[in-house]
Formats: structure tokens, C-alpha cells, sequence
């Protein structure tokens, strides 16, 4: 159910993404704005985006074969990676009408009209930006979070462009329309670079947060009984999945059987709290603890 929902979110943010990129043309095309052009070239990168996310989201979603014993997980860092380049894209374009704009200014038409309807787009991008970033925060989706970034950037930049729009209108200073579209292009710029960081670290197996590395250490430490040690945990993400492993250090004399339940039972109790969780134990025996890591409680 959690798989279909997020498809359906990221099926859902190619018509949403529509919906406003027709709203800003309008908005631009009434206006003759080069600032809210911007924000329309913006509102394509939306809609590209979110292909890329809806075809990344369906491909995590693929169970492990022979091929990819680990998974399709990473699938939606890539998709974050083309939303940060496609951002990158849209800036320079903005930044070229910019300056092609402080060159030759010209007054923008239609004020009100124009305000109106691009604060309509804007109204529709900031509840689905929460939508975005609430299920892909959920569902651990790094494709979904990044979409919401990014929406959440253009809600941003497109206040501050309408705002900025009022003050041209009442000033009369055209120029002022092209310096408003190189600050959206800058905001852009810094947008981009922060979900390909993010995306980056994903493709680089990025621990998981500190946080969560407490909690499985929490959990070995309480629920090893009759082993000695875990040394060399190890953790990783790749979008939602999180992999765990480690060595456990048991008593030389120790049954396979025996030391087998005890690593069943740590299994257990981090699958309880760690969600779509994958854990590889190496047992040891008790001459090859370190002395170090967790000694278990």
C-alpha cells in the first residue's frame, strides 16, 4: 500500500506540474515579464522532473534479482541527480534572459492579471511541495524529497519574484524585472547543488544519521545475550533501505545452533525498529574480539 501511495504521488506531480507550468505561461505571456519567464522555465524542470521521479520511484521499487542481488534502491538517487542537473539547466537559461533583459529593459504589461494568476501557480505549488516532501520523508524516497525541495525552492523564489514585480510596478524601474530573474537563478543554482550533494552521497553509501546508528547500536547491545562483543558495524543507505552489518563475537564453545538464535533474536528486534532493514552477521569466536565496539549487555 505504502509503494502504491508513492507512486500515485509521483504520478500525481506530473498533473500538478502541468497545471502550473500552463498558470506561469499565462502569467508571463499577459505580462511580458522576464522574471516570471523565469519562473515558467522553472515550472518545465517540474514537469521533467517528476517524469523522472515517477520512472525512478516504479524502478526502486523492483525486487532484487541475479543482476542487482542488492536491489533497484539506488535507481532514485540517479533520478535526484538528473532533478539537480535539470535545475542547474534552467538557471543558466534564466541568468541568459536575465542579462539579455538588464540590456534592453522593458516595462512589463498587465500587472494585476499577471500577479493573480501567478500566485494561483504559486498557491498550488506550496501544498503539493508539503505533500512531497511529507511522503518522501515517509517513504524514505530520495526522488520525492528532492521534488519537494525543489518545489519548495520555486515557491520561494516565485514570492520573492512577485513581490519584486510590485515594487517594479510602482517604481517604474524596468531594469529592476531583470535583476529579480538573476536573484530566481542564483536561488535555482543553490537549489541544485544542494540535491546533487545530497543524491551524490547517496550513490556514495552515506551512513545512515546519527540518530538511527544509536538506536542499532542500542538494540545489538540489549537483545545479544550470551554473546560476547559486536565489533566493525557498518551501515549504509540506499533510498529506503537501510544495511546493517557487523561481527558478533560468541563463546568458542558455543552450537552453531545456539549462536544462529542469538543472531535471529538481534535481527528481530532491529527489524522492530529500524523499517526495510537488510542485516548481514559474521559470528566469531571469542579469540577474535577486539575488545572494542559494543560489549553486550
Amino acid at each position: 500500500m505504502a509503494a502504491n501511495r508513492t507512486l500515485a504521488i509521483a504520478a500525481s506531480s506530473i498533473l500538478v506540474g502541468l497545471i502550473v507550468l500552463g498558470l506561469k505561461f499565462l502569467a508571463w505571456w499577459l505580462t511580458g515579464s522576464i522574471a516570471l519567464y523565469s519562473d515558467a522555465l522553472e515550472s518545465i524542470v517540474n514537469v521533467v522532473t517528476a517524469m523522472g521521479a515517477l520512472i525512478a520511484v516504479r524502478l526502486a521499487q523492483r525486487p532484487a534479482d541475479a543482476s542487482l542481488p542488492y536491489g533497484y534502491h539506488k535507481a532514485e538517487y540517479f533520478s535526484a541527480v538528473l532533478v539537480g542537473v535539470m535545475i542547474i539547466v534552467a538557471a543558466i537559461l534564466i541568468l541568459r534572459e536575465a542579462i539579455m533583459g538588464f540590456l534592453a529593459p522593458e516595462m512589463p504589461t498587465a500587472p494585476m492579471q499577471g500577479l493573480a494568476i501567478s500566485g494561483v501557480a504559486t498557491a498550488i505549488n506550496l501544498v503539493w511541495a508539503f505533500v512531497l516532501l511529507r511522503q518522501g520523508n515517509a517513504a524514505k524516497s530520495p526522488a520525492i524529497a528532492a521534488d519537494g525541495k525543489h518545489l519548495m525552492t520555486d515557491v520561494i523564489s516565485t514570492f520573492g519574484v512577485l513581490a519584486g514585480l510590485a515594487l517594479v510596478y510602482a517604481t517604474g524601474w524596468a531594469q529592476l524585472d531583470a535583476v529579480l530573474a538573476a536573484l530566481v537563478a542564483l536561488n535555482i543554482l543553490w537549489s541544485g547543488w544542494g540535491v546533487i550533494r545530497d543524491s551524490v552521497g547517496g550513490l556514495m553509501d552515506v551512513a545512515v544519521p546519527g540518530e538511527t546508528q544509536k538506536t542499532i547500536r542500542e538494540v545489538i547491545a540489549t537483545s545479544a545475550d550470551g554473546a560476547i562483543e559486536a565489533h566493525d558495524i557498518r551501515t549504509r543507505q540506499a533510498g529506503k533501505m537501510t544495511f546493517i552489518d557487523f561481527h558478533l563475537v560468541v563463546p568458542g564453545a558455543m552450537s552453531v545452533d545456539d549462536a544462529h538464535g542469538i543472531c535471529d533474536r538481534i535481527e528481530g528486534q532491529l527489524r522492530k525498529a529500524v523499517r526495510d532493514v537488510q542485516i548481514t552477521i559474521h559470528v566469531e569466536p571469542e579469540d577474535k574480539a577486539k575488545h572494542a565496539g559494543i560489549v553486550v549487555l
